[in-house]
């Protein structure tokens, strides 16, 4: 039995509230159980040195978490002047997740800047970031798709990603806390709504996993996916 009582291939529940903010180009605050997300996405008339002229359009991602989104106040990083290992890896990738879904000759030469500001952390927060950044990516692409500034749509697929582990022995969908916390094997699964795989973060935590585990691993991640898939598609709708 999980903690939370769920069925071993159950998503928490998903809820996605689209123009949460006022002024961003797009934004969507996403809920996967207790873990709850703010993402917005900024367009900016320019990109970075090392693509200037080349006509392509980037993508990229900022992620952090507020001091008290977890059970202890976290202090925060700009107090320490620096960004934390953890926080660079997160945000590189959802930058990169969220750049495989888009045709960049598309986009045209421009940016948008997703960020994925935690204000509640119960497991996944990456996860949420991904699901929840790619909704608000939409919404922004959407604008520029209305004024006529990029006349083809450049957004291939959905981008989602979800986790999955070994519980108990047992291989679970959406780990929360209780859950990572204890898992013997623990797994980020990124891919596009068509099922095709972007990346996947795999590591044994005091366990080991078998070729057929990881097999039914990949097939929760692509129940969960699906579903994830199907919300945010209705949320920009």
């Amino acid at each position: 039995m999980r903690p939370s009582g769920r069925e071993l291939s159950e998503m928490r529940a998903v809820s996605i509230e689209t123009g949460f903010t006022k002024h961003a180009e797009g934004s969507a605050l996403i809920k996967m159980g207790d873990t709850h997300v703010l993402c917005t996405a900024t367009i900016e008339e320019r990109v970075p040195p090392f693509i200037k002229g080349s006509g392509l359009g980037w993508v990229t991602a900022e992620y952090g978490m507020l001091p008290r989104a977890t059970n202890t106040r976290m202090r925060r990083e700009a107090a320490s002047g620096k960004q934390g290992g953890r926080t660079v890896e997160i945000q590189r990738l959802i930058g990169r997740a969220l750049r495989a879904g888009v045709d960049r000759v598309a986009l045209g030469e421009r940016q948008i800047t997703v960020d994925c500001d935690v204000l509640q952390a119960d497991g996944g927060t990456r996860c949420a970031s991904i699901t929840g950044g790619w909704v608000a990516l939409r919404l922004a692409v959407d604008k520029l798709m209305k004024a006529g500034d990029v006349t083809s749509n450049p957004l291939i697929s959905p981008v989602a990603a979800v986790s999955c582990g070994i519980y108990a022995g047992q291989p679970v969908l959406d780990l929360d806390y209780p859950e990572d916390s204890e898992a013997g094997v623990d797994g980020n699964f990124i891919l596009m709504g068509d099922g095709q795989l972007i990346e996947i973060q795999m590591s044994a935590e005091g366990s080991t996993f078998s070729r057929d585990q990881m097999n039914s691993l990949m097939d929760l991640a692509e129940k969960g996916v699906g579903e994830l898939a199907a919300a945010q598609l209705a949320a920009c709708t």
